[in-house]
C-alpha cells in the first residue's frame, strides 16, 4: 500500500512535539495507531515501524516523546545514556501528551476517531499499556512490546491500574530478557485474567528485550516475525 510521510509539530503544556505521521494514500477514513518510541529517540527503526503500520491500512504516529531534551536519538550501545532520559520522564506529563496525539488523530478529517489503538516497545510498551489505562475510553487496543516495569510489585506499576481498562492488551515479553524478570510477566498475567480483561500475554522462548528491533544485536526474526503477524491480527480484528 502506498503511503504518504511527514512530520509534525504537536502543542502541548512544555512545547512542541515533533511528530512522524504516516498515511495510507487514498480515500479515508482510516483507523489510526500510535506507535510509542524505545528508549533510544524517534530513530529509524521507529519511524519505519510506523511505515509498516501505514502500510496496513492506518493514519500511524509516532511522537517524539524526548522533545523536552532536545529530540536526542541515542545510539543503541549507550543504554546509561538513554536510562538517563527515562530517569527524567514526568510520567503525568507524558500521560498529558498521549491525550494530545489522541485528540490531534481525532481531529483528523481522515482519521476514524472511534479507532485508535496504541502500540509501542521497550519504554514504548510501558506507555502504551499505561496509556490503555490513563485514557481508556479513547483506546479500541493496546499492543505492548517488552515494557519494562508494568508488572513491577511497587504502588506505582502500571499493572495496579489494568482494572481500568476497557480494551484488548497484548503484551510480548522475551524469555531471556535480563531487564524484565519473569516473575512481573507473571503477574501481569494473573492480574488480567484475574480482572477478566481481553488479554494475551506472549513470552518468546530464547528471545531478549528488544527482539523486535532489526537494528539491534537483540533482534530475534523469529520471534520478532511471529510477535508482527499476531500485531496485525489483533489490530485488524480490533479496529476495522
Amino acid at each position: 500500500m502506498d503511503i504518504r510521510t511527514e512530520m509534525e509539530s504537536l502543542a502541548t503544556a512544555d512545547g512542541l512535539m515533533p511528530a512522524y505521521v504516516c498515511e495510507p494514500v487514498g480515500k479515508g477514513p482510516h483507523p489510526a495507531v500510535i506507535v510509542v518510541m524505545e528508549a533510544f529517540g524517534l530513530n529509524a527503526h521507529i519511524k519505519d515501524v510506523t511505515e509498516r503500520v501505514a502500510r496496513e491500512g492506518y493514519v500511524a504516529i509516532a511522537p517524539d516523546l524526548f522533545y523536552r531534551f532536545g529530540s536526542p536519538i541515542v545510539p543503541y550501545e549507550d543504554v546509561p545514556r538513554a536510562i538517563g532520559y527515562i530517569q527524567r520522564f514526568d510520567w503525568s506529563a507524558l500521560m498529558a501528551e498521549m491525550g494530545v496525539v489522541i485528540h490531534h488523530l481525532k481531529g483528523r478529517p481522515e482519521v476514524r476517531g472511534d479507532r485508535i489503538a496504541v502500540t509501542g516497545f521497550c519504554v514504548g510498551g510501558t506507555i502504551a499499556f499505561l496509556t490503555a489505562c490513563r485514557h481508556a475510553s479513547s483506546i479500541k487496543v493496546a499492543v505492548s512490546f517488552y515494557g519494562g516495569g508494568i508488572g513491577a510489585d511497587t504502588p506505582s506499576a502500571p499493572i495496579n491500574l489494568a482494572e481500568h481498562l476497557q480494551c484488548p492488551i497484548l503484551c510480548f515479553f522475551g524469555e531471556t530478557d535480563k531487564m524484565i524478570p519473569m516473575d512481573q510477566v507473571r503477574r501481569i498475567d494473573e492480574t488480567l485474567k484475574r480482572l477478566k480483561k481481553t488479554g494475551e500475554v506472549k513470552v518468546f522462548k530464547g528471545a531478549g528485550h528488544g527482539f523486535f528491533c532489526n537494528d539491534r544485536s537483540s533482534f530475534e526474526p523469529t520471534a520478532a516475525q511471529s510477535a508482527w503477524d499476531t500485531t496485525r491480527s489483533w489490530l485488524s480484528k480490533y479496529l476495522n
